[in-house]
């Protein structure tokens, strides 16, 4: 009798959302031809979705990403360019989504032997938490540039290169300083500390780099860490479009400062050029600039945005 009572309850949850889904009658109506109450059909229908019955397809209306993404691979000569459908265009939104692109990427494209370079941001932190676990062997995780804070602002650093390891079955290696030194003399003299260089040259040799771009605004997390004198500031205030690996350029690409190149801690940006892959994980109004001097300057061969920030990248002249 029980069995006959859930076969019989079933058997109105797909009418119902056959008639509600296919032929578009109102719940009122399909209680009415069922005989049950109004609360009823909502809970079957809801229901139906629930159990998988009723699959909704959404089809997105902000154009063809896939065309977005060969005119920015051709524009900028990418090796790929992927696009992630974001419903609004701020910040927190936007980190959500492309995180979660690009998560799915490196899960699809790691395989075995690879050493897999990070830098860090709130960016690559949406990214690294949407990691899944893949059984992959022989593979290093390397932290790409210091990013111990001055501050109590987190750069997540830590927790980037940890998840990344947990991923990937691997133990991490960290750079455990800050991306800036205030003397040249300082970086020169720390990067002579083996298991420092160790680590850098690990960097170095990894084939795909995960990077992201930083804008130059009071809520970038490289200005909040506190590396910056007011010195400083106003450089990067002035001729910065954005920074990559800590390293700040102009909308060219061109490296904005010599001076605060030469204190930064971590791979060069022409040595990120020459990675297999090179993947950038970056969109928002705020970091539009940041992002097209990346890939003006060539640093890069994948890049991972939304479509607002795609659109404004290939609207933009040269």
């Amino acid at each position: 009798m029980a069995d006959e009572r859930s076969e019989d309850k079933l058997s109105k949850m797909i009418d119902a959302a056959k008639l509600y889904y296919e032929l578009n009658h109102t719940q009122e109506e399909i209680a009415q031809k069922l005989g049950v109450s109004r609360p009823t059909i909502s809970r079957f229908l809801q229901q139906a979705k629930d159990e998988g019955y009723v699959q909704i397809k959404i089809v997105d209306p902000c154009g063809n990403k896939d065309a977005l993404a060969v005119r920015l691979e051709s524009k900028f000569g990418l090796k790929k360019a992927l696009i992630a459908s974001v419903p609004q265009y701020e910040d927190a939104v936007v980190k959500k989504y492309i995180g979660e692109a690009a998560a799915n990427y490196l899960y699809d494209t790691v395989k075995d032997g690879d050493i897999i370079a990070t830098t860090w941001g709130t960016t690559l932190y949406q990214m690294a938490i949407q990691l899944k676990d893949k059984p992959v062997r022989d593979i290093k995780v390397v932290q790409l540039n210091g990013g111990v804070s001055h501050s109590e602002t987190n750069t997540y650093a830590y927790e980037i290169v940890h998840l990344f390891g947990k991923a990937f079955h691997t133990m991490p290696y960290f750079i455990p300083l800050p991306a800036l030194v205030d003397h040249k003399v300082v970086k020169q003299t720390i990067e002579t500390d083996r298991h420092i260089r160790n680590i850098l040259e690990m960097g170095k040799l990894s084939n795909i780099a995960v990077v992201t771009v930083g804008a130059p605004t009071e809520d970038s997390v490289l200005i909040r860490a506190n590396y910056f004198t007011e010195a400083d500031l106003e450089i990067i205030r002035t001729k910065g479009a954005g920074d990559i690996c800590s390293r700040y350029i102009d909308t060219a690409g061109a490296i904005c400062s010599e001076e605060l190149d030469q204190r930064t801690i971590g791979i060069s940006l022409e040595e990120l050029k020459k990675k297999e892959q090179s993947i950038l994980v970056a969109g928002g109004a705020k970091k539009v600039d940041g992002i097209y001097g990346a890939l003006s300057g060539g640093y890069v061969n994948v890049l991972i945005t939304d479509q607002f920030t795609a659109r404004y990248l290939l609207e933009r002249e040269n």
